[in-house]
């Protein structure tokens, strides 16, 4: 099992715990993390985009010539791709992007995401964050206790006190144990973890 610090919101080390391997030990699959990351990407995409082909545009019903004596190549429209105004060729039509990933995959993409972040060291675990209010000042002071800018920050319990003051750092997001995902966990330089959410997601995963 993996011995990690656990921090207090001064960024005090006050004990170690132990990670569970079969969630925070696996042996990475490079492979699966990019799918998994190229699949919420692709998922994300609304697939809108739209152009008009020759027989969309308006105008060019036409011949602007006759055939053969004009000394000008033939023409059957002036909405043909070569003409200003006309068509495109292979015009984008709006389209679907998703696809699916099986949950096992999914499973083992996100533990070997968390994986890498423990092997590099970009895993911090916290006791607890606790506000009594809404302050970005406090939270950012927390994050300058554990010498953390860039920082996915995973509670366990929607505490609107800790996401609001997060809110307004640019550098920081925040997310539920159950809204975790491999983009943001590879995104962020670092992951900091409420013991209750390391528990919660071994829970879960393990």
């Amino acid at each position: 099992m993996a011995k990690v610090s656990v921090y207090n919101m001064e960024g005090k080390e006050v004990e170690t715990i132990d990670l569970s391997d079969a969630v925070f030990g696996v042996e990475v699959n490079e492979h699966l993390v990019h799918m998994a990351v190229v699949q919420q990407l692709a998922n994300n995409r609304q697939g809108t985009q739209k152009a008009k082909t020759r027989s969309e545009v308006s105008g060019g019903g036409r011949k602007p010539w006759r055939q053969k004596g004009t000394g000008h190549a033939r023409q059957g429209s002036t909405r043909a791709p070569q003409w200003t105004g006309g068509g495109v060729v292979f015009a984008p039509v709006p389209r679907d992007y998703s696809f699916k990933l099986n949950r096992k995959e999914k499973r083992l993409a996100l533990k070997s995401a968390l994986t890498s972040r423990v092997q590099e060291s970009k895993l911090i675990v916290v006791d607890e964050l606790k506000f009594d209010e809404i302050k970005t000042k406090k939270f950012q002071a927390v994050m300058d206790n554990l010498k953390v800018n860039k920082a996915l920050v995973v509670l366990n319990d929607n505490d609107q006190n800790v996401v609001m003051s997060a809110k307004n750092i640019p550098t920081v997001q925040t997310a539920l144990t159950n809204t975790i995902n491999v983009y943001d966990i590879m995104k962020a330089g670092t992951v900091i973890l409420t013991k209750d959410a390391a528990k919660s997601i071994e829970e879960v995963y393990a």
